[in-house]
Parts: structure tokens; sequence; C-alpha cells
């Protein structure tokens, strides 16, 4: 007899599971991705919340790990064995967090192997991360499909494919109904109130966690940007939404800037309305792989002003939705910057460009679709239907 025509998929995060607690990136995309598999007609579930992120680099942490997992792979083929999914997908694997589950899991099954965002790093496999880098090149080698929504990955990725192995792009996605539906007068008078903002200026708007390290860094090139708009550019302000351990030295970076705002708002409702309001979305990315906020402010219909780097090039259409800076370049991000701050109608322009682009090529929909037709004839599922 046919099995379901909703196959249901294994399906494990190793660096941070759609059921962590704490809000990121990752989770986002892990979210995601069960959402799209959903509405692509497979039945995902969360086969184990095991977390194999080892960020400091020990060793003897990582052989912990790995004896861990090997107890939860046994557990988790006898549980399955008996009725197994028609594929496992695991959602980011790399040198400090990789699949220790999902090859040992789908061998002994013998169903198909997938991962969703994996990269190789060469140079990890001497130091205090090489056991792990090791563990995530087996499971690149074990992959039968790896979708990758970072472009910089596949080079690197490529030889270590397994005979009829294949690799895809995959481009980011999210649900981009809040971010279309929010009423911009409304969010714009509300923060104007609650603020001290001009209704009249051009409103430069991000969201980004404050955290050490690149985050940091593309603050600072932010600030360093802002500072050379000179009152020929036209009245503007910055909203910067966002939070976390960094806060105190990124608000040290604008504190000269009485035009900028740092607004703890987090959550989809509250960033929805600051890009409802805006008029451009900025921000540098410095080392950044693709980053969600682009995609919901161009879905907001506001164009943007990013950093020159794989990932974010990916999610626009350059010089029709955004504008692209070299990378970590404030002078290049500040011409950019009076560029549109001083030109209202070509702001409208690529706004309604950049809507109908992320609504396309970065909504639930297309993210769905792009999941269907790689997976289908992994599983063996025709027009809806598995093969028997």
């Amino acid at each position: 007899m046919p099995r379901s025509t909703s196959p249901p998929v294994a399906f494990h995060a190793p660096m941070k599971p759609p059921d962590d607690p704490r809000p990121s990136g990752d989770r986002r995309m892990a979210r995601a991705l069960m959402e799209g598999l959903s509405r692509a007609g497979y039945s995902p579930f969360l086969a184990s919340s095991f977390k194999s992120r080892d960020g400091a680099g020990d060793p003897a942490a990582q052989t912990r790990l790995i004896e861990t997992a090997e107890v939860e792979a046994a557990r988790l083929i006898d549980r399955l064995r008996a009725d197994p999914p028609a594929c496992w997908l695991t959602y980011h694997c790399y040198y400090k967090a990789p699949d220790l589950l999902g090859p040992r899991v789908a061998a002994a099954l013998g169903i198909p192997y997938v991962l969703v965002e994996a990269s190789h790093a060469p140079g990890r496999r001497d130091g205090p991360h090489a056991v792990f880098a090791r563990a995530a090149e087996d499971a690149i080698r074990a992959a039968d499909l790896i979708l990758q929504p970072n472009p910089d990955d596949p080079p690197a990725v490529a030889p270590l494919l397994k005979p009829g192995a294949r690799q895809e792009a995959l481009p980011p996605f999210i649900d981009t109904e809040p971010f279309r539906s929010a009423d911009r007068a409304a969010a714009r008078a509300r923060l104007a109130a609650a603020h001290g903002l001009d209704p009249a200026a051009c409103w430069c708007v991000t969201a980004a966690m404050m955290r050490p390290g690149a985050k940091s860094r593309s603050y600072a090139v932010l600030a360093a940007a802002l500072r050379t708009l000179t009152p020929d550019a036209g009245r503007w302000h910055l909203i910067a939404a966002g939070d976390g351990p960094a806060r105190a030295e990124v608000a040290a970076m604008f504190t000269d800037l009485p035009e900028s705002r740092l607004l703890s708002m987090v959550g989809v409702e509250a960033v929805a309305d600051l890009f409802a309001a805006g008029d451009i979305f900025v921000w540098p990315a410095v080392s950044e792989a693709f980053g969600f906020a682009l995609i919901e402010a161009q879905t907001a219909g506001l164009p943007a002003i990013v950093g020159d780097r794989p990932g974010p090039r990916s999610l626009v259409r350059a010089g029709e939705t955004a504008l692209l800076a070299p990378e970590g370049d404030a002078g290049a991000f500040a011409a950019a910057l009076r560029q549109l701050v001083s030109n209202p109608d070509r702001r409208l322009a690529m706004g309604r460009a950049a809507r109908d682009h992320a609504d396309r090529r970065h909504g639930m929909a297309a993210g769905a679709d792009h999941l269907r037709r790689a997976l289908d004839g992994l599983t063996g599922r025709v027009s809806g239907r598995v093969q028997p």
C-alpha cells in the first residue's frame, strides 16, 4: 500500500532546535524550515533536541558529545525502525556544531539524509575544533542532498560530496504576512510620539542583536557613516531595534548622534511596526551570512542599504531594491545613504520593487515550493503521493 500523502520527515537542528527559548536567526530558520516542510506536504517532527555546539573549542567536550550522540542515535534508531520517516533533514552543520545524529540514523534506517546550510572549514581540521571539524566533514560526505541558503558555502562543500549527491541553493524564506500587513501611518505616528521623532524626516531603520563581534562591528560602521551626513542630505533619524550583551558598547557609539534612537524592541510584531514606519533599511552586514531582517524590511516595502557580501547580495536586486556598499567601508555606506535620504521618489520606487521581490522569492510559499521540488524526487513522492 502507498504511504500517506504527508510523509514524515525527521528534523534536527544541532546548533539550536526550534523549541529553544532564546531567539536567534538559527531558531528562526529552523522554525521556517519546519513550516515550509508542512506547507510542502510533508509532516516534519523534531527527532531530537540534542545540541552538539562547542563554541569554545574543547576537544574533551567534543569527545563527550560524540559519545552522548552515539547513545541518542541508538535510541532513535530503535524508536524509528518499525516505521522509518521519508528522510532525515538536519539544519546547520559546521565545525562548531556538526550533525552527530543524522548520518548514523539515516544509514541504519536506509533513508535519505539531507543537510540544510552545511559549511566546510578545512583550516579547522587542526586546532581546538579538529574533532568536530572532522565530524562535520563526515556528515557532509554522508549527505544525499545539501540545500544551501548561504552562497558562501557551496564551493568549499562541493569536493566532499559523495557520488550521486547534489547541492542546491535554497533562498532563505519567512512568513511575510506580518510585514506586509502592518499599518504604516499608525506605526509611524506611534513611534514618533513615543520617541520624539520628526515624522517628516527620513527614518533609517534596522533590527539586529547587540552582540560582541560582527554585530558590534556593523553598528560601528553604521555610526561612522551617519556622522558624515551633512545637512544637505536632509533631515533623518536612525531607529535601531535590538538588545543583547553589547548594548552598552553599541549605545556608546551613538551618543554623539542625537538623531539616533536605540530601542529594545524584539519580536515579530514590534519589528514589523518599525519596518512599516521606516523609509530605508540600513545594515553594514559585516561578516553576515544572510539576515532575515533584510527580507522582512523589503517585504515591508523598504529599500535597503547593506554591506556587499554574498549572503545579503543574494537577497536583493542591486540597484533596484537595494544599494550595496563594500563591506566595512563607512565612507561608501555614507555615500549610499546620501543617495536615498535626499531622494524620496527613488526610495518609493525601490521600496515597491523590494516588496515584490521579497514576497516572490523569499516568502513561505516560495520556500515550500523549493523544499517540495528538492525532496519529492529524493523521497519517492510523485504528485503528492509516495511510491510504494
